[in-house]
């Protein structure tokens, strides 16, 4: 039963990004179980590979369209066990891991060089957001997950986030070639933020190089598309309603590129969701005015990164900054279900 209820947890996280196109009208959904590869020939040019498979903790779902169904069954299969090997690598769980032992000991060297390209990237995305995104928030996502992801839930203190707070700053974070290490005892870093993005670029990478041209990657809502559909068209998704009402607030349409959506519906620890997965590393608090958002971007990475710090920001506060990026848009949905849009943001028509 407790693998069940972990596989469930693990289908509901970042799930409200949906695609479509492929059937219908109609928008296919991330699959909430586990199937095998299915191959289906549209015409003498291409066929489609479809498989989605239990990865990251969650479900991953890959389309594929190619001349050869053996060649994409064979992409496909490598595109998983890269997925494996660097989760591997970023998870702040495994205890075999980098990130892993990183968070133990405060230093490590000889980093993995893909371990160190996500950290110096973490570190990036920490100065361009001006301190919204911060990998480091790790010791408070602890205590919520500590004192309200049990049975007996009991609410973190003002005086317990506060403490831990002295430990939040990606400043004291030092990289150097391939070392890294923390200025602060009892530092963590969490790379749930930005892992799965850069995860889901270099398996779309993967792909290219094996002559998979038009494919589509969705790891729960981080998504990265290339080329088009079997019809030619561009891929189509549609964000759902947080609320869960089978409603969707936009759809938009992408070629060659990535969106990513994050919100308070994912991971939550309380009824009101006022502890959930995203904290605020300026207060130790997870944010209230912000249901979800989303950005647009032309890597995985940067919108998995900046979707979260979007949820972070006021709605105001976060399209501004948005509109001030090059080559990235957003969609806000407030805790009142408004909806905010960067000015670069293109609905697509249905």
């Amino acid at each position: 039963m407790k693998q069940t209820d972990d596989l469930r947890r693990g289908v509901d996280r970042r799930s409200f990004l949906k695609l479509s196109g492929l059937l219908g009208l109609g928008v296919a959904t991330a699959t909430a179980v586990p199937v095998a590869a299915e191959a289906v020939s549209f015409n003498k040019k291409m066929v489609k590979v479809s498989k989605t498979r239990l990865a990251m903790g969650s479900f991953v779902s890959m389309t594929l369209l190619h001349p050869s169904k053996d060649r994409a069954e064979e992409a496909m299969e490598a595109a998983f066990s890269e997925i494996d090997r660097l989760s591997g690598l970023l998870s702040r769980y495994d205890h075999s891991s980098a990130v892993y032992d990183l968070n133990t000991r405060g230093h490590l060297a000889g980093l993995p060089p893909e371990v160190s390209q996500v950290v110096a990237s973490s570190l990036h995305y920490y100065k361009l957001t001006g301190g919204y995104f911060d990998v480091t928030v790790k010791p408070v996502v602890d205590l919520f997950q500590q004192k309200m992801g049990g049975e007996k839930k009991l609410q973190p203190t003002d005086a317990e986030i506060n403490d831990l707070l002295k430990r939040v700053d990606a400043r004291n974070v030092e990289l150097k070639d391939q070392a890294v290490s923390f200025k602060a005892e009892g530092m963590g870093i969490t790379l749930d933020g930005i892992a799965v993005g850069y995860i889901v670029d270099r398996v779309s990478e993967l792909l290219l190089s094996r002559g998979i041209q038009n494919h589509l990657i969705n790891a729960s809502g981080d998504i990265r598309t290339r080329g088009a559909k079997e019809d030619g068209k561009p891929w189509t998704v549609a964000i759902q309603d947080p609320w869960k009402q089978k409603k969707y607030p936009d759809v938009v349409h992408l070629g060659d590129g990535a969106i990513s959506t994050s919100g308070n519906y994912e991971i939550y620890y309380d009824e009101e969701k006022m502890f959930h997965h995203i904290v605020n590393p300026k207060t130790g608090h997870s944010p209230v005015e912000v249901t979800s958002g989303t950005i647009q971007a032309n890597t995985c990475m940067e919108a998995d990164a900046l979707a979260t710090a979007l949820c972070v920001m006021s709605p105001a506060q976060g399209t501004q900054f948005v509109n001030g990026l090059p080559a990235c848009n957003s969609l806000v949905i407030g805790k009142d279900g408004a909806l905010w849009k960067s000015k670069g943001w293109k609905s697509a028509a249905i």
